[in-house]
């Protein structure tokens, strides 16, 4: 069968559209999560008694509105999980790429019963491991998106490009192992910001660049005690571990923001490089550069439900281009090239 005939082309394109609805299902619990929402709908996995898909559009108001079309995106990621699962089993030949799509339909049914666990048992612990299992769905969905397109078969080996024994060769070791450190980097500084906005506690840290006009947080008991007071009465007090909390979360944004450029400079540095591989890192320091500006917009804004929402999209972004960008530095690495000689031999043998 040919490595690029219709039906793979098809899988390929349909694991694009599923990429992008997980996308869109992250930005739906962004909402949820900004608004204050989770809770809106106090049941599930009915929605005030009525079947989820027979809820009336009558009631879809206020809070409700956000939760209740963020379970029916949820749901129709299911569905188009399972499909893909499917479509991999039928098409797909490589054995690991179809264990990739049987993990994805496992992701996203713990995904909706951790969904469904936070609500019935009132578990924000709950909610932050939703939150984190969405950010590594979305990752391997289109991690099988980009292993099932035509430029994952096309990659060359670092001896294709003539990198071996190089300094070009020592670079892409170097970058392969940033990109990994970096992701691993990237999905702690998620799981920091999902467990600020599950806290429910507002802006522990209400200016920037500054810390309460400083550089560094005041956690004493009493400029805690007088921090509460000068809060709103509406507003949850805030401990010196939410302080901590946000105050770690910018200074690990400002190392990841430095060591994405450096990395993708160095990337972007070697010769021969493709195309696809150079336009991918210059889109991570586009990305990390706006992730920065909304994480700023959102402290200025008093966490404007719109612009932390846009935080949370970007974020999901940086870290799917560090998972891509590892996946293909690796198989450069790991790629043995056939030398011409043999591949000729073996056919005439053939």
């Amino acid at each position: 069968m040919s490595e690029i005939d219709l039906p793979k082309r098809l899988l390929h394109l349909y694991a694009v559209f599923v990429a992008v609805a997980v996308l869109v299902l992250i930005c739906s619990g962004g909402l949820v999560t900004s608004h204050e929402a989770g809770m809106a709908v106090p049941d599930w996995p009915n929605s005030f008694g009525y079947n989820m898909f027979l809820f009336p559009m009558s009631k879809w108001i206020g809070g409700i509105f956000y939760e209740h079309t963020h379970r029916l995106i949820a749901s129709t990621v299911g569905l188009l999980t399972l499909a893909l699962c499917a479509m991999t089993l039928m098409i797909e030949e490589r054995s690991w790429v179809k264990w990739m799509s049987a993990i994805a339909v496992l992701a996203v049914v713990t995904q909706g019963v951790l969904g469904g666990l936070r609500v019935t048992e009132h578990n924000q612990l709950l909610g932050l491991f939703h939150a984190c299992l969405a950010q590594g769905f979305f990752a391997l969905v289109a991690t099988i998106a980009f292993v099932t397109s035509p430029f994952w078969r096309t990659i060359p080996s670092r001896d294709a490009v003539g990198m071996r024994s190089t300094p070009s060769d020592t670079i892409l070791h170097k970058s392969r192992i940033s990109a990994i450190a970096l992701t691993l980097a990237i999905f702690v500084q998620l799981a920091l910001g999902a467990a600020m906005r599950h806290s429910h506690a507002g802006l522990s840290i209400p200016d920037y660049p500054t810390v309460y006009g400083g550089l560094f947080p005041p956690v004493s008991a009493d400029a805690i005690a007088k921090i509460n007071a000068a809060r709103s009465a509406t507003q949850q007090p805030i401990t010196s571990g939410l302080i901590w909390l946000q105050y770690i979360h910018r200074f690990l944004a400002l190392c990841i923001s430095i060591e994405v450029i450096r990395s993708a400079v160095r990337l972007l540095r070697l010769p021969n490089l493709l195309g696809p591989i150079r336009f991918a890192a210059g889109g991570w320091i586009a990305l990390v550069i706006v992730q920065v500006a909304l994480g700023a917009w959102t402290v200025w804004s008093n966490k404007a439900a719109d612009i932390a929402t846009a935080h949370v999209l970007v974020g999901a972004l940086t870290l799917v281009t560090s998972v891509l960008l590892s996946v293909t530095l690796s198989r450069m690495l790991w790629k043995a090239e056939v030398p011409i000689g043999q591949l000729n031999h073996a056919v005439s043998r053939a």
